[in-house]
């Protein structure tokens, strides 16, 4: 009795314990299914949520997990979701990242959201949700990012919002919000970035709001706020928009009227948030401050005409008069640039639906938390005491900047898909160009310094024939870390290969030739020892890794990407190469890797871009090395090559894939090679 007893006490805890991980386990099943039906009614765009599978295999489209196979990320983008968001959505209690914007969705928030607090991220902008934006957001202690913007969301902007320790942006424009915007904005000192245009708003600017120490954008344009403009938002410059705001005035701001003695009613309503006043209780900073007094009037006795206040009111007719022709002008120019910009980047527009293409062109950055400090965006925040940080601070890039310039990561902007990333076709502010590489956290490595590492040696590689790094960003809530590159316009080398006869993808013989001299000099430089970068080998290096920018100048790509990436991806990524011929014998057989094996793959890549092949086989191997080029060389050249030149350049590419490695010549050797034959 007394054995069973204990067995019993031995047997049930554990029993419970894994009773309640499954239990666990399947409400957050529970959960999404609920979810699922009310976001998608129908059934056409989450049919991958089943009620039997697991959400942390990668099956259900959208759904990341944590490392405690707990659901932290649900990514909805753009996917033409026309239901509700259920509030079932708080039973996920790991939740840091909820994506559900440009959809369709309609209804309420719902109130439950405030019981995620472990959410950082929430993007519920450009649907049709309507109702008040609820109070208990309040609860979201985690909260940094609150994007509601372009809705139908009615009401007062709760001044709940303004206790959120951590809300370093909040997104509420082009609503129908009314009200003044809660004086307790900003008071805790987090708030970066304020977009409130194109609502229904009144009152004043709270001079709290103004003072905030971490405040880089307001925007209030197109309300209808009265009152003096805090001085402190000057130091805004150009990121305070304040447009369509009749009532408002101060001195110091381009565009802004000029107060009145009239505006004084409006400045009293300030109440404490008034700055530095004189004895009337008016700024000191308001022209025609130091006369207002002069206005109050006695009971029986005027010191000025009665004409005095007529005049006025003519004065302020005429200024507001002019204020408003002002704006207009100043709108239409500001619409005419915007139309420019977006006609610069036609290729990559989204949708025809007007509110989201009004969204899109407003002036408001999309995304703007940095999470760039420290590597694991799974982990709570911390600050990262790498001594590669301060170095990497040149190249973080912010979510803004990301999602903005692929537009949300539209599919219409991917260029490319991969077992562990994703390419978008970007557009940056500035205007250029770029590709944004997107890697899953759970592809790279796990430990930061190794990774930080990695991504130091990625910055310190500066060379014509390497596709240049712009820099990085690393998201928390989204889970991923992304690359941005230089953008190059005419793609990989590998859709100028296997290409039909008159194909505008055919090169002509001058241009091969350039391209396989600059890929030797971009893999000669990797191989290089300098003091700022030390040697290293590109391990994956193909025709698909080399890409031709609007000039033909080769660009290699990933250059030491495979030291960001778990082991396990790496090895993924190398048996592709494999199979498509750039392995060296040696590594086939020992798992070797080195300069040598660099080599062969580029003696392979001379190989393919000389016969316009994608894939080689023995007839045309022998071809090379009996210089037979009749059944070598190209077709489409149609002979028009030089016959020097092919000679050596297949001759190089014999040598660069011998089997044995000490054979073949070194990196150094070959560009010795090829400057020979062009005297330089």
């Amino acid at each position: 009795m007394g054995a069973n007893y204990i067995f019993l006490l031995t047997f049930f805890p554990l029993f419970f314990a894994f009773s309640c991980i499954k239990v666990c386990g399947n409400a957050e099943v529970r959960a999404l299914m609920e979810i699922k039906s009310s976001l998608d009614p129908e059934n056409n765009k989450l049919s991958s949520w089943t009620s039997d599978g697991d959400p942390c295999s990668g099956s259900f489209l959208g759904v990341i997990c944590n490392e405690h196979n707990k659901v932290a990320n649900i990514t909805l983008t753009d996917k033409g979701l026309t239901g509700k968001l259920s509030p079932a959505i708080a039973e996920l209690k790991c939740l840091s990242g909820l994506y559900l914007h440009y959809n369709s969705l309609t209804g309420d928030i719902p109130r439950e959201l405030g019981n995620l607090t472990e959410l950082n991220d929430l993007y519920l902008n450009v649907n049709n949700l309507s109702g008040i934006i609820p109070p208990e957001l309040r609860s979201m202690a985690s909260l940094q990012v609150l994007y509601l913007s372009s809705n139908q969301l009615t009401g007062s902007i709760p001044k709940e919002i303004g206790f959120l320790k951590k809300l370093s942006v909040l997104e509420l424009q082009q609503n129908r919000l009314t009200g003044d915007i809660p004086v307790n904005l900003g008071i805790l000192g987090t708030l970066k970035k304020l977009y409130l245009g194109f609502n229904q708003l009144s009152g004043p600017i709270p001079l709290k709001l103004a003072n905030a120490p971490q405040l880089e954008v307001l925007e209030v344009q197109n309300n209808t706020l009265s009152g003096v403009v805090p001085p402190a938002l000057r130091r805004l410059n150009g990121n305070f928009n304040y447009e369509s705001n009749p009532g408002l005035c101060g001195s110091g701001f381009t565009s802004l009227r000029v107060c009145t003695a009239w505006d004084n009613v409006n400045v009293n309503q300030v109440g404490s948030d008034v700055p530095d006043t004189n004895n009337n209780g008016v700024p000191k900073d308001v022209p025609g401050a130091a006369h207002i007094s002069q206005l109050h009037c006695n009971q029986t006795h005027c010191s000025r005409s009665s004409k005095f206040p007529q005049a006025i009111i003519v004065a302020s007719v005429i200024t507001v008069t002019v204020t408003l022709v002002i704006a207009v002008v100043f709108g239409i120019f500001r619409r005419i640039r915007l139309k420019q910009k977006v006609g610069n980047t036609s290729d990559d527009k989204l949708s025809t639906d007007q509110t989201k293409e009004m969204y899109k062109r407003s002036p408001s950055p999309l995304l703007t938390v940095e999470y760039s400090s420290r590597w694991d965006p799974m982990t709570p925040e911390k600050s990262c005491n790498s001594m590669y940080n301060e170095f990497l601070n040149g190249f973080k890039f912010n979510l803004e900047e990301v999602e903005s310039a692929t537009q949300h990561f539209t599919e219409l902007n991917l260029l490319g898909r991969s077992n562990f990333s994703a390419v978008y076709k970007g557009t940056l502010k500035d205007g250029s160009m770029v590709a944004v590489k997107s890697i899953s956290v759970t592809s790279c490595k796990s430990e930061e310094t190794e990774f930080m590492e990695g991504l130091s040696l990625l910055t310190s590689l500066k060379h014509e024939n390497l596709v240049k790094l712009r820099g990085f960003c690393c998201s928390k809530g989204r889970g991923e870390c992304f690359l941005i590159y230089d953008f190059a316009s005419k793609g990989n080398l590998s859709r100028y290969l296997d290409v039909e006869e008159n194909s505008r993808h055919v090169l002509d013989w001058s241009t091969r030739v350039s391209i396989i001299k600059g890929i030797a000099k971009g893999l000669g430089y990797l191989h290089s020892s300098e003091p700022e970068k030390p040697s290293m080998v590109h391990r994956n290096i193909s025709v698909e890794k080399v890409l031709l920018d609007q000039q033909f100048t080769p660009l290699i790509l990933d250059c030491g990407l495979l030291k960001l990436l778990a082991d396990d991806v790496v090895y993924s990524a190398l048996k592709v190469s494999a199979a498509l011929g750039y392995m060296a014998p040696e590594y086939i057989t020992t798992g070797q890797f080195t300069e040598k094996s660099v080599v062969y793959a580029f003696g392979v890549i001379i190989l393919q871009v000389l016969s316009g092949k994608g894939l080689l086989d023995c007839s045309m191997r022998l071809a090379a090395e009996s210089c037979n080029f009749e059944n070598f060389i190209d077709p489409n050249l149609k002979e028009t090559f030089s016959v020097s030149e092919a000679t050596m350049l297949t001759k190089l590419a014999v040598n660069c894939t011998l089997e044995d490695p000490a054979s073949r010549p070194s990196m150094v050797s070959v560009n010795e090679e090829l400057n020979r034959s062009s005297g330089g």
